[in-house]
C-alpha cells in the first residue's frame, strides 16, 4: 500500500471509531428517558 492509502485508511478509522465514541460519551452524559406510558 502506498503512503497516501495508509493515511486515508488512518483518518477514516479514526472519523469512524471517533464518531462512535463521541455517540457512546454522549449518551452516557444523557440517557434516553424510558417511557413511563404503560402506567397511566
Amino acid at each position: 500500500m502506498s503512503l497516501e492509502a495508509i493515511i486515508m485508511c488512518a483518518i477514516a478509522i479514526l472519523i469512524i471509531w471517533g464518531g462512535l465514541g463521541l455517540a457512546l460519551w454522549n449518551l452516557s452524559r444523557h440517557p434516553e428517558l424510558e417511557d413511563d406510558d404503560n402506567e397511566s
